[in-house]
């Protein structure tokens, strides 16, 4: 599987999409709900059983990430699957601290 930044992602077992913010490092499974992402731009079809149920889901705006492999996603698209990369959960990046301008 070919992930490259700015590349769109669409779960097969719900409604959840992602974008590609950084690529990993590593050539593992890209997968929402315990099923392998496709890309976007394939065509739909019937969403399969969902196999994961572990983790909160993605929420729209929020950037995951997984530190291993250096890969991290904006969730564009809500969904009930819980996103993972190589198995392991996505989780969410903290918004960085601006610094105080007293």
């Amino acid at each position: 599987m070919q992930i490259k930044p700015g590349s769109r992602w669409r779960s097969g077992v719900c409604d959840g999409e992602i974008v590609i913010v950084r690529p990993p490092k590593t050539d593992e499974t890209l997968a929402c709900g315990g099923v392998p992402m496709k890309p976007a731009s394939e065509p739909t079809g019937e969403k399969a059983p969902m196999t994961d149920r572990s983790g909160e889901p993605p929420l729209v705006g929020k950037r995951y990430g997984d530190e291993a492999s250096g890969l991290e996603v904006l969730c564009n698209k809500a969904g009930s699957g819980v996103l993972t990369f190589g198995g392991r959960p996505l989780v969410v990046r903290e918004a960085k601290k601006l610094p105080s301008s007293d």
